[in-house]
């Protein structure tokens, strides 16, 4: 009976690191250049965000955003990489990134002393939470922003149910999709999502299974290239997902989707929208997939209510 038991080993031991992931409360942070505009420290916003960003990637619970990935997806915006993120912004912010928590600040001198000064924003309550480090000149600006994440990252561990949102569960955000279209004619709607992977190969696509399940849930028909009924609104777009970063046994993985959905019949526009996500296994074909499936979840909120006259 031995045997047995050591052959099944690998896969409970599998299993419990999944539901570990399930359970662990990971969250994204995104981490914006400093406002450093007086003269005296003027390079040094950028260098506080960099090592503040290091220090806090560390943190078990925490995913960074790459300052590189935080450019692009930042790119056509206006609000850049620089400390102009404010409360009111925070939830575009959030979207465009995938970032629960947004962290920025200033770096200033006063009385010989060199400070700095961080926000902690919820993107997704506008929740505020300030802190500061402070140190004379003979204090090197990277022990002062190690000190400062230290702080940061018990704020956002201990305020982490202000920052964040209380999550609906899956059929609950159904729900609440299903209650926007009452009473409204549901046209037949057709999915089609192109996907890429950068890195391990990912055979179906889920960003367009995600979507097309929730729709189907909310009581649309859905038509393809083989069905008889044609469409009244095409949604197409394309999604990708790479590799984040691995923390122990668990693979973060990041995904955006952008997609539009046109009213065949006038060849208009309906919607235009994007999410970015991120999501956690022990696998990373599966971390890519949840990630994916997270972002076509949130999208499905906004976007599927507009589909409706």
């Amino acid at each position: 009976m031995k045997k047995p038991i050591l052959l099944l080993l690998p896969f409970l031991l599998m299993a419990g690191a999944i539901v570990h992931a399930q359970q662990q409360n990971f969250l994204t942070v995104a981490v914006f250049d400093f406002d450093s505009r007086d003269e005296a420290v003027s390079d040094l916003g950028s260098k506080v965000a960099t090592l503040l960003n290091a220090d806090l990637s560390v943190q078990p619970n925490l995913i960074t955003v790459e300052r590189a990935e935080l450019g692009k997806a930042l790119g056509e915006q206006e609000l850049g990489l620089s400390g102009t993120v404010t409360p009111d912004s925070a939830a575009k912010v959030g979207q465009l990134t995938g970032a629960k928590v947004l962290i920025t600040g200033r770096v200033f001198k006063a009385d010989e002393q060199t400070i700095i000064v961080a926000k902690v924003i919820g993107s997704e309550t506008s929740r505020v939470y300030g802190e500061m480090v402070q140190g004379p000149p003979t204090v090197s600006i990277v022990d002062l922003s190690s000190n400062l994440a230290a702080k940061v990252a018990a704020i956002i561990t201990d305020k982490a149910d202000t920052l964040v949102a209380k999550g609906q569960t899956r059929d609950e955000r159904i729900t609440k999709i299903k209650e926007a279209l009452i009473g409204k004619k549901l046209p037949v709607v057709s999915v089609k999502i192109s996907e890429q992977n950068y890195g391990r190969f990912i055979i179906d696509p889920a960003a367009e299974t995600e979507l097309s399940v929730i729709l189907q849930q909310c009581g649309f028909k859905l038509a393809d290239a083989a069905s008889t009924q044609k469409p009244d609104i095409e949604i197409t777009g394309e999604a990708f997902s790479a590799f984040g970063m691995q923390k122990g046994n668990l693979i973060s993985c990041k995904s955006r989707i952008e997609l539009k959905a046109r009213d065949v019949a006038t060849g208009n526009i309906i919607v235009v929208d994007r999410q970015t996500s991120v999501g956690v296994d022990v696998a990373e074909q599966t971390a890519a997939k949840t990630a994916l499936d997270n972002a076509a979840d949130e999208l499905a909120q906004r976007v599927i209510p507009q589909l409706v006259k």
